[in-house]
């Protein structure tokens, strides 16, 4: 009898990176993100100048060999200000999308899995943040709170929660129908174990894909705070206060805001194209359809 060998099934990462390396798209967004991350993470050795250097001899100047990016009113290196400003994208992407995930993750959890009055409590509380438009909520809050960074970023971690709930909810409610949470609850198990063991693990792809979406919105929202002039101050080295700072300049040395604000649109857009690809892999639903 001959002997049959059977060759090793490849493992969930590798299947999950065969579809995504098959996305041009995917691959270039993931380079751009990559370029980010390592300008943001080794910004003092990449930046050829120090950002908050003031050198009015160079005052203005435009691209070339010695500023590639050129210099803005004070004789300081955009190349350099954009190097830096990728770490304050960064913290606001992650701090954003980190506050507003912890809040909506057991809103979300806790009235998919017990439903009823709970769950039309919850959800009636979410709507009221739901009623404002997108930047209007925070716009308020860092109003109301002052203007800063931080208070930036808590504003719209605020207006962004109620979506990972209301999409964790959707998940949590069909996940709850299937037969392995009615055999677990028939056995004995607690709520919060099948909350947490059963019902979070199979209900968190929606959440992952869209919070892999809004990362780069997250900037964006972020940069059109500063804009308005109740974001970031200075002296942080933020891009959407860059072109805030620039506005006023900007016909006559377009370069002072075009790169920051190229910074701005080409990491969203990466963002995005990674969000897409995810989405095919992580939501079959999706795949094939673009």
């Amino acid at each position: 009898m001959s002997s049959v060998a059977v060759l090793p099934q490849p493992g969930r990462w590798r299947i999950a990176w065969h579809l995504v390396s098959g996305n041009p798209l995917f691959v270039a967004g993931l380079v751009v993100v990559l370029l980010v991350i390592f300008c943001a993470l080794f910004a003092p050795w990449v930046a050829p100048f120090e950002p908050h250097a003031i050198n009015f001899a160079d005052k203005l100047v435009p691209p070339g060999l010695a500023h590639p990016f050129g210099t803005d009113d004070l004789g300081r290196d955009i190349l350099s200000r954009v190097i830096f400003g990728a770490r304050t994208s960064l913290i606001i992407g992650i701090t954003v999308l980190a506050v507003a995930l912890v809040v909506g993750i057991p809103i979300g959890l806790m009235a998919g899995y017990y439903g009823g009055r709970l769950d039309t409590i919850l959800m009636r509380v979410t709507d009221v943040f739901l009623a404002f438009p997108p930047l209007l909520l925070p716009i308020a809050i860092t109003a109301a709170l002052g203007a800063g960074l931080f208070n930036a970023m808590l504003a719209l971690a605020v207006s962004w929660f109620p979506w990972y709930a209301r999409i964790l909810r959707g998940a949590v409610l069909r996940v709850c129908g299937e037969r392995y949470i009615d055999a677990a609850r028939a056995m004995g198990v607690r709520d919060l174990w099948i909350m947490i063991r059963h019902a979070l693990p199979n209900a968190t792809t929606p959440v992952l894909v869209q919070a892999s979406m809004d990362f780069g919105y997250t900037i964006l929202a972020a940069a059109s705070l500063s804009f308005i002039g109740i974001g970031a101050r200075p002296p942080t080295i933020e891009w959407g206060l860059m072109v805030a700072l620039s506005r006023s300049k900007f016909l006559d040395f377009w370069w002072i805001a075009a790169f920051p604000g190229a910074a701005i649109f080409m990491t969203v857009l990466a963002v995005n194209l990674i969000g897409d690809g995810l989405r095919d892999v992580l939501d079959p639903r999706y795949r094939g359809r673009t």
